[in-house]
């Protein structure tokens, strides 16, 4: 259950592609990330990664979203560069999925269907059944 796209989600999309586009490195940086805070202002990310480190964009857009003040993110993205290396919207992994819905309620998250078309997705299609941590003794 996909919901159609805003016009403002075109301006995300451009972001984060032009963002890529500028700062794609195949061994260090693979993917670029756009969100959009509650009060409209769009917070960029990238992915970086060494042989020991990963670190996903769309977390280090959240995070340059948090320290730019906002409460809350409305709606974000993520590209990777395709076979043609241009920029199009790539799905966010498990752990993103995990963490993305604990900066905002109605968060949608653009994503690919799986035959090209971008659509926008609530959290809980994207992880339909979160993981549960086990209650500790000290809970």
């Amino acid at each position: 259950m996909t919901h159609e796209l805003l016009p403002s989600d075109a301006e995300l999309i451009e972001a984060a592609s032009a963002l890529l586009s500028r700062v794609h490195d195949p061994s260090t940086v693979r993917v670029a990330a756009a969100a959009r805070g509650v009060s409209g202002a769009v917070y960029l990310g990238v992915s970086l990664a060494t042989p020991r480190v990963k670190v996903c964009a769309e977390s280090s857009a959240v995070a340059n979203a948090k320290i730019g003040g906002e409460e809350a993110i409305t709606t974000i993205v993520s590209v990777g560069l395709g076979v043609d290396d241009v920029p199009h919207v790539i799905n966010p992994c498990g752990v993103c999925r995990e963490l993305i819905p604990k900066f905002g309620h109605d968060l949608r998250t653009l994503i690919d269907t799986g035959d090209g078309v971008v659509a926008a997705a609530a959290p809980v299609e994207l992880l339909p059944m979160p993981w549960i941590r086990a209650r500790s003794y000290e809970d």
